[in-house]
């Protein structure tokens, strides 16, 4: 891109200055939207498709969605899965999940199948339903947890019967256009790929069967195109310096009519209460975010130092079951102790430790409160200092990067952070900004 540009700049002599100062601010300053996720680079959600035995018209399934995401979990009200049909298949009866809507089964003579419409969309059953509709790993509201935090419950199950389908390996057609809202946007599949047929090990573990066919569908998450604003903030302090760095100005969006309310408002239970308690209602901060992070370097010992985490809910609709923090930080090879929060170690990078993972203790406080007094967690982190690596200076006590429930936060600008008092007040300014106020200056002069 960067060539093609150079040779538009030798060729055309007259490209207009403010053309130039467009294609670098596009080059430096977008970024890209693909789903990979350098923290978690493995992570997905894989849906099987498990065909169990053959009936007059069809095949019975067994549809397990496993979420191998390391630090992003599925929150209530849950997963919801979609597909498209291939041919004119129904489906005759489930367990451990259902339909959304039945369709136009008014064809059908007797008993209606449970469901047929070309694109049906499936959810999981509710905790306490019959023991007779459940099945392995149902009825869990559509929560799902995250494969770090709680791998026993990372994993979904329903079984399907479907009719007006093959009876054969050859005659049967996967599904297609499958999709994954967990509950809203984010998720995007790829197409089923028919893989070797799943091993099942009996309970008397002598004895193994597989499945008649198996089809395998990957989905990855994208927090671009899970909401149009970031979700999280993160703020920063320290004890040898006076000065609180605050998230960002309009970091998640600024303020409007709509979109805030203030902690003092009048009646403020009925607005919190409005038509929509799904829709985010924040308190109006400068920074606009649902939840904030802040990161307080509270001590200095002669070996060890001492961080304070807090978690701020700024929402005023959502409470956080199971919330987790990720943190990135060249130090948590050494870290000590951990108070009141659980801890652990993710190496996405092979054998460098620097990337952790936190989250509440069970029934303490794995559930952050909506806004109010009681809307943070908090918790101290005990670090062993590193002679050949420990120092104040330059920001290297504070985080690298910061995720809330598998978001990235955004973080303030580097130059904000709290500096050493013989670090002079004057702080460096990066090229790129310095290069930037030439290219806006130029720009006004020629464009004028």
């Amino acid at each position: 891109m960067m060539g093609f540009f150079f040779s538009l700049m030798s060729h055309h002599k007259a490209v207009p200055t403010c053309f130039v100062f467009f294609f670098l601010l596009s080059c430096t300053c977008f970024t890209s939207t693909e789903a990979y996720d350098a923290l978690d680079p493995n992570g997905n959600i894989t849906i099987k498709w498990d065909i169990i035995s053959w009936t007059p018209d069809g095949y019975v399934a067994v549809v397990t969605m496993n979420n191998f995401q390391q630090y992003r979990h599925i929150a209530a009200p849950g997963w919801s899965m979609g597909w498209t049909w291939a041919k004119k298949e129904v489906i005759w009866s489930m367990m451990g999940g259902q339909t959304t809507e039945q369709g136009d089964c008014s064809k059908f003579k007797g008993n209606p199948p449970h469901c047929c419409k070309k694109d049906p969309t499936v959810v999981d059953l509710l905790p306490g339903t019959p023991y007779n509709q459940q099945i392995a790993n149902c009825c869990k509201g559509g929560v799902l947890s995250s494969w770090a935090q709680d791998p026993t419950n990372a994993v979904a199950s329903f079984q399907v019967s479907v009719g007006r389908a093959g009876t054969t390996n050859r005659t049967v057609k996967v599904p297609k256009n499958f999709t994954l809202k967990a509950p809203g946007p984010g998720y995007t599949c790829g197409p089923a790929k028919i893989v070797p047929p799943t091993k099942f090990i009996q309970s008397d573990k002598r004895r193994v069967t597989q499945a008649l066919m198996t089809w395998n569908v990957t989905c990855t998450y994208s927090q671009f195109l899970a909401q149009k604003t970031p979700t999280c903030c993160v703020s920063l302090s320290s004890f040898y310096n006076d000065t609180i760095v605050p998230c960002p100005t309009c970091a998640c969006g600024c303020q409007s009519n709509s979109s805030c309310v203030n902690a003092n408002t009048p009646h403020l239970a009925s607005v919190v209460a409005g038509k929509n308690n799904f829709s985010p209602l924040v308190q109006c901060t400068s920074h606009m975010c649902p939840v904030r992070v802040h990161w307080h370097v509270k001590l200095n010992y002669k070996e060890y130092w001492r961080v304070k985490v807090t978690v701020t809910n700024f929402n005023y609709r959502m409470n956080y079951s199971e919330w987790n923090l990720v943190v990135q930080h060249p130090n948590f090879d050494n870290l000590t102790q951990l108070f009141s929060f659980n801890y652990k170690s993710l190496t996405p990078y092979g054998d460098i430790n620097d990337t952790a993972m936190l989250w509440g203790v069970k029934f303490y406080n794995d559930f952050l409160n909506e806004a109010g007094p009681n809307g943070n967690v908090q918790s101290e982190l005990l670090f062993r200092k590193d002679k050949s690596t420990f120092t104040f200076e330059k920001g290297w006590a504070f985080p690298r990067r910061i995720y809330f429930n598998g978001d990235n936060c955004v973080m303030p600008p580097p130059d904000a952070y709290p500096w050493l008092p013989n670090a002079g007040s004057q702080k460096e300014v990066s090229l790129l900004v310095l290069v930037l106020a030439y290219l806006v200056s130029l720009l006004f002069y020629a464009c004028a």
